[in-house]
């Protein structure tokens, strides 16, 4: 079968990304242009800043993806793109970008829906094994899903409010943590104690998640001690939470491989680049005698290389998109 090269493009929240992958597996070459420090100013992604900083990046990024590879766009065989779920602004610049280079070039288009990008990351370093497990964990999304084969879904749980990602970093900003909170949260983290009684959130069978509660105890919590004049314990406060929102993804996916037998299992979104949550994960993997996949840092955040990776089975169905093409804000997976 002849190699085929797929021009990706994601720009669902602040990076501007564009990436050719060779038969879905190979990253013959990515570049990513980041936003962060923008953002960093102001304590978070500013929507109309980073459609309009996609709109300036996206023909430097085209140029420096093509000049990295030795594939030009006459063997590129489509155009895929983010079109959901993220920023509308920024998701409707990388969809008219994708549709005008695919006019351009008389490529076909393919739509890809930017959480199983995530999940189709750890086919860029391993394969697929089916049936799956597939955790992700994002800014915007927490949910546990069966992959039973390519764009098989089956949902079992998902978050019921505030997303691990998002009270990572709500949390963040309550203990005076700089943009993104992310990986600050687990920096200090990783120099503290689980010295705080949090509340456990979901503490039942199903593969819900809910991280609402344990973020307001959090803000309580400080509030009430700054009332009193005491002094919060930063960086036991960031490891007592860390502990238990990894704990309670722990938890859910053990429910899922005791139940369900299922032997593999990927972690996918931008959360999973935590190591404190990679060595967790791991560990409840090996109580089950389960496999885990979890990409490369590099391929954990937003970036091209996984839209690409994820665009393949749907090329190989001919699932392509057509010029009414629009983003779309929210959507799960599947």
């Amino acid at each position: 079968m002849e190699d085929v090269y797929i021009l990706a493009i994601e720009s669902s929240c602040d990076e501007t990304s564009i990436a050719i992958i060779k038969n879905g597996r190979e990253v013959e070459s990515l570049s990513i242009s980041t936003q962060m420090k923008t953002h960093a100013a102001f304590g978070g992604v500013v929507p109309e800043i980073a459609s309009r900083m996609h709109t300036e990046n996206f023909t430097f990024v085209l140029e420096d993806c093509l000049n990295k590879s030795s594939v030009g766009m006459d063997q590129i065989a489509a155009i895929a793109v983010t079109y959901k779920p993220g920023l509308l602004g920024s998701l409707l610049v990388g969809v008219e970008f994708a549709k005008t280079l695919a006019y351009v070039y008389h490529k076909p288009l393919i739509k890809v829906n930017h959480l199983i990008g995530h999940i189709y990351a750890n086919a860029l370093e391993n394969e697929l094994k089916f049936p799956l497990l597939a955790l992700v964990v994002s800014g915007g999304h927490t949910e546990l899903v069966i992959m039973e084969d390519d764009y098989k879904f089956k949902t079992l749980g998902a978050t019921m409010d505030d997303a691990i990602g998002e009270a990572y970093d709500k949390v963040a900003r309550v203990l005076d943590i700089p943009y993104p909170g992310g990986p600050g949260i687990e920096r200090l983290a990783a120099t503290g104690n689980n010295s705080y009684d949090l509340p456990r959130p979901v503490l039942d069978d199903t593969y819900n998640f809910s991280y609402s509660g344990l973020k307001s105890s959090i803000i309580n919590l400080v509030h009430n001690e700054k009332q009193r004049g005491h002094e919060i314990k930063q960086a036991d406060l960031a490891c007592s939470f860390q502990t238990v929102a990894i704990d309670e993804l722990c938890r859910k996916l053990e429910l899922g491989l005791k139940n369900t037998g299922i032997k593999n299992v990927i972690v996918a979104g931008g959360v999973s680049a935590n190591n404190y949550l990679r060595e967790e994960i791991t560990k409840s993997c090996a109580k089950y005698d389960a496999h885990v996949s979890i990409p490369k840092l590099l391929y954990c955040t937003d970036n091209a290389a996984m839209i690409g990776a994820a665009a393949y089975p749907l090329y190989l169905k001919h699932d392509f998109a057509d010029y009414s093409l629009n983003a779309e804000s929210q959507a799960n997976i599947g």
